[in-house]
């Protein structure tokens, strides 16, 4: 059976020397303006780290605003503001918050792991906060920001970090030629085909065989993948075409890279597919993108996964309406790894 205890504990009235007013006495194990003792809070803190609000707050026998408050509080004593003097790349992305296309961006030390910051939107607005928050020098540090192919964080980067390059993310690019060649040109032959509909139901039951990698299909999905290619040129092109701009990111040096680079946009704009052209002359104008991974080996693939366990975080607590709360816990489950 539990019992309810009331705790009367008596506060001498001080002067403090430093500015000759009246101070109430300190008491060690009770923090200023909290409602439980130092003790309880970090039993809360350490159950926290395994549980979810709901159930600390039913162990303890505690109210969940006061749990939440207390945890909160936690995270802004924990999570340590990063060492700037040591980062000179970043990596910036955007994850959903909710459904409704609202965003958020997080910012990304590559080398470390540490999530640096996180602010709600995608904007330039965005990205601009993040920039002018940053202490005195350390923009004119960055050499290189991976990014995907946004140009709103393109210009703010540029505005503001003079001596970085941006480096364009692989994955982001190879899944935009797959939404705007592939399956366009899939779509097409699907209906050239309307008059045999057994071969327009394989075109068109196609798609993810076409956007996988192949390195992870089983021997029946590869095979049935090559007849597939070899029964329609165009869908043929296309697939070896993105493996050929796939490689564009794995040379050393930028002149090889420039070399490849017109090998495949002279191949593009001679393939006849109106999709794959239109896509090469967009591509132009991020080339520099694409050379400066030769100098910079950076990529998104550390932010993609940092984005998968918000997600966890997320689902876990079936979502955060307090954002500030929600971002403290995103930046104490990534503090870096020390160097």
């Amino acid at each position: 059976m539990a019992l309810q205890v009331t705790l009367v504990v008596p506060r001498r009235r001080v002067w403090c020397e430093q500015c000759g007013g009246p101070r109430l006495e300190k008491l060690s194990w009770l923090g200023r303006y909290q409602r439980v003792t130092n003790r309880l809070a970090e039993a809360v803190n350490q159950l926290l780290a395994s549980s979810n609000i709901l159930a600390t707050a039913r162990f303890f026998g505690l109210g969940w605003h006061t749990v939440k408050a207390l945890d909160k509080a936690w995270l802004r004593q924990s999570v340590a503001a990063p060492d700037w003097s040591r980062i000179h790349y970043l990596a910036m992305d955007e994850f959903a918050l909710h459904k409704g296309h609202r965003y958020a961006t997080v910012v990304v030390d590559p080398i470390s792991r540490q999530v640096l910051w996180v602010g709600n939107g995608r904007s330039r607005g965005t990205a601009r906060t993040f920039f002018e928050q940053l202490p005195a020098g350390v923009a004119g540090q960055i050499r290189a920001v991976a990014i995907d192919m946004t140009t709103a964080y393109e210009l703010e980067i540029k505005a503001h970090c003079p001596n970085a390059e941006i480096v364009y993310d692989l994955f982001h690019v190879v899944a935009k030629y797959g939404r705007e060649v592939i399956d366009r040109v899939r779509v097409d032959q699907a209906n050239q085909l309307r008059h045999d509909k057994p071969a327009r139901r394989v075109i068109k039951s196609s798609r993810w065989l076409l956007l996988r990698n192949r390195r992870n299909f089983e021997h029946p999905q590869r095979v049935r993948l090559d007849e597939l290619l070899q029964a329609n040129q165009p869908l043929l092109t296309a697939y070896l075409m993105r493996d050929e701009l796939k490689r564009l990111w794995f040379y050393r040096h930028p002149g090889w890279a420039r070399r490849a680079w017109q090998h495949w946009l002279q191949q593009a704009q001679g393939s006849g597919i109106a999709a794959l052209v239109h896509f090469a002359h967009k591509l132009k104008a991020y080339l520099h993108g694409i050379l400066s991974r030769c100098r910079h080996r950076l990529n998104t693939s550390i932010v993609e996964g940092i984005n998968n366990t918000i997600k966890v975080i997320k689902r876990r607590a079936y979502g955060y309406r307090d954002q500030e709360y929600f971002f403290l816990k995103i930046r104490a489950t990534f503090p870096g790894i020390l160097r």
